[in-house]
């Protein structure tokens, strides 16, 4: 991911992500849900064409309202997988429809998806897959990594030398406080 603080600076649709919001630490329930979204979405595309269907997920999800997401059914399957405006994969779009129920779910069992997430960190990238799949659908390596890199809880959003690192280093990501051992096991 080195060559992203290359070249996203000047692009229309990877500067404003990688400067303001690739790596640095989130909280709120319906932006962990959207990044988990997007991630999923992304699986075997490029990130470009999911920062510029981003805008129309986020309508198609209800701004990533993880209850009203809940409540979609098969007809709301069916409206989305005519949506132009979305990538109009079945399989991502039940993904995210169940994923926003185990959300909930979190609610009850953690207090919160922010929560569970701290609260099983810090862990190699290995088992966070493990975990992953254990309780989310459509979750693999390369999903849960760039998820979990993109809300700072692992390493390597930024090259050092970035100016958005210092950034988000000030705003002391989970990864900081990693101890060595795992870090490197990352």
């Amino acid at each position: 991911m080195s060559s992203y603080c290359v070249s996203a600076p000047s692009h229309p649709f990877h500067g404003p992500y990688h400067d303001t919001e690739y790596g640095f630490p989130i909280e709120d329930e319906a932006a962990l849900f959207e990044r988990l979204t997007l991630e999923v979405f992304q699986a075997g595309l490029s990130w470009l064409i999911i920062l510029k269907k981003r805008e129309g997920l986020k309508i198609a999800f209800e701004n990533f309202n993880a209850d009203r997401v809940a409540g979609f059914d098969g007809n709301d399957v069916e409206r989305l997988i005519k949506d132009a405006s979305i990538i109009r994969n079945r399989r991502k779009i039940e993904a995210t429809i169940e994923n926003a129920h185990r959300i909930i779910d979190l609610r009850d069992s953690h207090g919160g998806f922010a929560n569970w997430i701290d609260q099983n960190h810090p862990r190699p990238k290995d088992e966070w897959v493990k975990l992953f799949r254990k309780n989310f659908k459509f979750m693999g390596g390369e999903i849960v990594g760039e998820f979990l890199m993109s809300i700072g809880y692992l390493p390597g959003a930024h090259q050092q030398n970035c100016p958005v690192y210092e950034k988000i280093a000030a705003c002391n990501p989970a990864w900081l406080t990693m101890s060595g051992e795992i870090k490197k096991a990352v």
